[in-house]
């Protein structure tokens, strides 16, 4: 490994937290976009270096500053979280081509230099969330992440101003899954005086059956469970996604959830280990009913609402409860199928929700009643929203069919009534987002459009990102090497498997 090539670690993170006071500096609308997309696909060039060199040498430990773990702050590089920073500075990066002239309509002129600013700060914080190996800095990156997550969601009060009550209800949220957090770990802290998570997980076990301990997973679990959107602490969730601008909504629904998801794994798998998570403390008993509960009620919910951004999200909802059923599994294939969904459901979210923030550009709403007609104003556009919508159903040939018979494959592992039930459960959820995506495709192909509508397509500077995502999630439909190879491997090493 060159000397360049081994400070990759420190620079993914490093180069967006720099760039960010520099594009708050800029003027107009190309010097703050072109900056933040470079610094983007930068990140991303450095996760798939980073990535390779996992691949060759295993896991990759980074000091800074030069002092050993536990004393200093350590970078862990392993194949979850190399996995983790390909994932969302992609997406970034392809949000991010989408970005100028939609951020430009969306977003008063005078704040795209702050907002690219607070654009890059929320890559920052979730690239940093992945690669830690403290405890601590997880709560600093997870509050660089949210803190700009509440500027951006706030920036789309120049369309609507309820942007303004979603943003303050999610920092009120937020800040209570973040308190949760940082009280685990300093109970923690308190038993064991460290916060390098490798250091903790050897010494759990001689502690972790005390009362502070216990105390301590519990804030822990609760606090990512809220950051996380686990139903019922998902009620921010809806309406930021609602309000928010479209490419905000569409890189937040392909990340910020999945980085609390990680999150999750990594502290049931690495610090509190699987046999006293879900032996001692029954997380099963916990998590599981909370998902079930969640993708079965929050595709029933996403049914009935009148905006398309809002059933998105809504079914975003669902979706982490399948995420949240894959861990409460407690078993190999269970984490493989969430990791395995954690991707696919990214690339296809992601798709569908700038699918939806082209009907915006050109209609300027995503509210049901203003797209009457939509398939015949927007051929193009509305054909990629039923693509990815099949993909959210988990039609095969397409990467949700592969989640769901990866997690439909971990549920009938268990071989008893609840994994046979489970099953039945699932395919009653595939059932119900045919229901909300059928409702889309009505109003779009079965109602008139006005009679002042016109025939006119977004930019192709918006279509060809929404594109790109649509015709991905079917590229990894087909060919699953990549992520369901990663996961099964990921999966292996954090349970012991390999």
């Amino acid at each position: 490994m060159s000397a360049w090539s081994s400070q990759f670690p420190i620079l993914v993170v490093l180069l967006p937290l720099l760039a960010a006071p520099v594009c708050a500096l800029f003027r107009g609308t190309v010097l703050p976009w072109l900056l933040t997309t470079i610094i983007s696909a930068f990140s991303f060039y450095l996760s798939i270096e980073l990535m390779v060199q996992v691949l060759d040498g295993g896991t990759i430990s980074y000091h800074l500053g030069g002092w050993a773990p536990p004393w200093g702050i350590e970078y862990v590089v392993d194949l979850l979280s190399a996995f983790m920073l390909i994932l969302i500075s992609g997406i970034s990066t392809g949000v991010l081509l989408f970005a100028r002239e939609s951020i430009a309509r969306e977003t008063r002129p005078e704040q795209l230099g702050l907002f690219f600013a607070a654009y890059l700060l929320a890559l920052t914080g979730m690239l940093g969330i992945c690669i830690t190996g403290d405890a601590f800095n997880i709560f600093v990156f997870l509050e660089v992440m949210s803190l700009s997550s509440y500027a951006l969601i706030a920036m789309g009060a120049r369309n609507d101003r309820r942007a303004l009550t979603a943003a303050f209800q999610y920092l009120i949220i937020g800040t209570i899954g973040a308190t949760f957090y940082l009280i685990g770990v300093g109970l923690i802290y308190l038993m064991t005086g460290t916060l390098n998570i490798a250091d903790i997980a050897t010494r759990f076990a001689d502690i972790a059956g005390t009362p502070p301990v216990l105390a301590a997973v519990g804030f822990i679990v609760m606090g990512i469970c809220i950051k996380l959107a686990l139903f019922p602490f998902h009620v921010w969730l809806p309406n930021g996604y609602t309000f928010a601008p479209s490419i905000v909504t569409a890189f937040f629904a392909g990340t910020a959830t999945k980085v609390s998801v990680y999150l999750l794994i990594r502290f049931i798998y690495t610090v509190f280990g699987p046999d006293f998570a879900f032996g001692d403390l029954a997380l099963t008993d916990f998590l599981m009913p909370l998902a079930v509960a969640g993708f079965l009620s929050m595709s029933i919910v996403a049914i009935f609402q009148t905006n398309v951004k809002r059933i998105l999200a809504y079914s975003s909802v669902a979706q982490l409860g399948y995420l949240t059923l894959g861990i409460a599994l407690a078993s190999e294939a269970g984490l493989t199928a969430t990791i395995v969904h954690i991707f696919n459901h990214a690339i296809v979210k992601t798709g569908l929700f700038l699918s939806v923030g082209c009907m915006f550009f050109v209609v300027g709403s995503a509210w049901l009643k203003d797209l009457d007609g939509i398939g015949r104003r927007m051929p193009i556009t509305t054909f990629g929203f039923v693509l990815g919508g099949l993909g959210l159903i988990g039609v095969p040939l397409t990467p949700g069919f592969i989640s769901k018979w990866y997690l439909v494959s971990a549920a009938f592992e268990r071989g008893d009534f609840i994994g046979y039930s489970l099953i039945a459960l699932l395919m009653i959820s595939s059932l119900l987002a045919v229901i909300y995506i059928w409702r889309i495709v009505e109003v779009a192909y079965f109602r008139d459009p006005p009679d002042d509508a016109v025939r006119k397509e977004a930019p192709l500077s918006l279509l060809v990102p929404t594109w790109i995502f649509i015709l991905g999630s079917f590229y990894f439909g087909v060919e699953t090497s990549f992520s369901v190879g990663i996961a099964k491997a990921a999966a292996a090493f954090l349970t012991g498997g390999a």
